[in-house]
């Protein structure tokens, strides 16, 4: 912990800490929890993608239920998305200030504690970009609902975030090349040739480089797709919040 603020003020200034703390706080007052050190994870077959699984605790994760509650776009049945572009709601700048937060906390750990020299979390100029995201999706998805491969649309930059609350979803990545395979009947068993990521609530994903250009990401909740360890995920709503930040221009 001592380690962890210290390394703070080095980064953010003497007075930076309380700065920091009150950046990413929500709105029942809680805070990303530094106490603990992130439990950051490379995915090690795709260069450029990231995972937190602690990123949020269970109060930070109904507190931003409850925010985008609040803001009332999903209060017809039929509305299952909502995008905001520019100018975001104040929960989820605090959102973007906790991600870089717990890249910088990672970055510190992932060096002095493991060893780690395969450089940043995020590359130098993402990570101090201004503002790190300003454009925002957030997607509710129903027992069964998923999303189809794709690779994000151009218009936006380098370094994307994922965000997922309540349900537990595999999330697959398969390179764009493998996928164009899949697509042509020429590979006769398309999960051998995706790499599965576990999301839990509350956990982050980066995406940067590589992964973010050249590997095609969906989550496929049919039937015998959810499986990890052998055994069947129980679905659920799930709910995501993607940041992204847009190209100059757009």
């Amino acid at each position: 912990m001592n380690g962890q603020k210290s390394f703070l003020r080095q980064v953010f200034g003497e007075s930076s800490d309380s700065d920091v703390e009150e950046d990413s706080t929500y709105e029942d007052g809680s805070s990303l929890n530094v106490d603990q050190n992130p439990a950051w994870q490379r995915i090690q077959e795709i260069k450029g993608l990231c995972f937190c699984r602690d990123f949020l605790t269970p109060q930070q994760q109904a507190s931003l239920l409850s925010a985008i509650h609040s803001e009332g776009w999903f209060t017809d049945a039929s509305h299952n998305q909502a995008m905001r572009f520019g100018d975001l709601p104040t929960w989820a700048t605090k959102l973007s200030g906790s991600v870089r937060e717990m890249v910088l906390l990672g970055d510190h750990d992932l060096v002095t504690n493991e060893g780690d020299k395969e450089g940043c979390l995020l590359p130098s100029d993402l990570r101090w970009r201004e503002p790190l995201f300003d454009q925002l999706i957030v997607n509710v998805y129903q027992p069964g609902e998923g999303i189809c491969a794709h690779v994000d649309l151009m218009r936006f930059e380098d370094g994307i975030a994922i965000v997922s609350l309540e349900s537990s979803c595999v999330m697959h990545f398969t390179h764009v090349e493998e996928n164009c395979a899949i697509e042509k009947g020429k590979i006769r068993d398309p999960l051998a040739a995706k790499i599965p990521v576990y999301l839990t609530p509350g956990s982050l994903v980066l995406m940067s480089g590589e992964a973010r250009y050249l590997w095609k990401h969906e989550i496929n909740r049919k039937p015998g797709f959810q499986m990890w360890e052998g055994k069947e995920l129980d679905q659920e709503r799930r709910v995501s919040i993607t940041l992204r930040k847009l190209c100059s221009g757009e």
